[in-house]
């Protein structure tokens, strides 16, 4: 791999996913790959898991590691080529994605839609002006539009506990008070379509994905009618694509709980985290042996292993 901005830089997923398997049993065989190359995390959000997964899976590969968030430990970068810089940004992505190209063997970088503007979000502006200007390979933390690493991990989880060779995978929408992105909804819909499953969405009117990620999953209004005899439920919240960035509804009626999961087959239930307990899930559903939440997180780790080492190899 040259660069992981979405499923379309991994060369085979199924290949990916058991990679990640193989570095969570031996975590350290592939220390030597990473001797005297260093990682830069670039964060425009806040973060915990992908923050912590991607330093320490990047540690457990031999390399070094520098962190930095934007706008508070370096300048205000501007993106837009072409302008007069006579605004708030002090410097040019074009000279700071090369300088710290010039520091770092590959950059890791984290930057979310901004729900304003459907397609400049959608052009995926900062992920593709450093990929144009930092000279080394950029790996998708989280963007305006996907979140591959967390995709991975997520497909890493249902090969672990799947019991059959073609589960129903579900994601339902969840209700929240504030506009969400889209991007953890995109980027599972993009990596599920490629692997053996029959996958169905459901959410409430007006919460349609973009086409191009929704694919070829069966969608659905009736979520009850979504969770019968599912052997996955993913639960998120996104904000509406058509009328974008908007809240449409609060149902409370969305939120999942243990009662709904009674519905499934024995079904495991799976959520990218932070979750707001009691407002999008229910604490008898997060603190039961259906939810396998921290599992999933713990499999970032080994997403992100397996995608740095794929990158050292190249």
């Amino acid at each position: 791999m040259k660069h992981f901005l979405s499923v379309y830089d991994a060369p085979s997923i199924s290949e990916l996913v058991q990679e990640g398997i193989r570095q969570k049993q031996n975590p350290f065989a592939d220390a030597h790959l990473g001797k005297n190359k260093t990682i830069g995390l670039i964060f425009f959000n806040s973060s915990l898991r992908t923050r912590l997964s991607t330093q320490k899976a990047a540690q457990n590969l031999g390399m070094n590691v520098m962190t930095m968030n934007v706008g508070t430990d370096s300048w205000g970068l501007e993106m837009q080529d072409g302008v007069i810089m006579d605004a708030t940004k002090a410097e040019h992505v074009k000279e700071a994605a090369a300088v710290v190209g010039q520091y770092c063997d590959i950059i890791g970088i984290r930057a979310f839609a901004e729900l304003q503007d459907r397609d400049k979000d959608y052009a995926e502006q900062v992920l593709q002006q450093f990929k144009k200007y930092a000279g080394v390979p950029i790996v998708n933390l989280e963007s305006a539009t996907r979140h591959p690493l967390q995709s991975l991990a997520d497909c890493i989880t249902i090969e672990e506990l799947k019991t059959t060779i073609r589960p129903k995978i579900v994601l339902t929408w969840l209700p929240h008070f504030k506009p969400l992105p889209q991007a953890v909804a995109n980027s599972f819909c993009e990596w599920v379509n490629r692997i053996e499953a029959d996958f169905v969405i459901t959410h409430p009117e007006g919460y349609t994905l973009a086409p191009e990620f929704a694919g070829n999953a069966q969608v659905t209004n009736n979520q009850e009618e979504a969770l019968k005899n599912a052997d996955f439920v993913y639960g998120k919240n996104w904000s509406s694509y058509a009328e974008y960035g908007q809240v449409l509804t609060q149902q409370s009626t969305w939120m999942m709980t243990k009662q709904k999961m009674d519905l499934t087959n024995n079904g495991k239930f799976m959520h990218c985290l932070p979750v707001r307990r009691n407002l999008k899930v229910s604490d008898d559903l997060l603190d039961s042996e259906a939810s396998v939440v921290i599992q999933q997180a713990g499999n970032r780790v080994w997403a992100a292993q397996a995608v740095l080492k794929g990158i050292l190899e190249g």
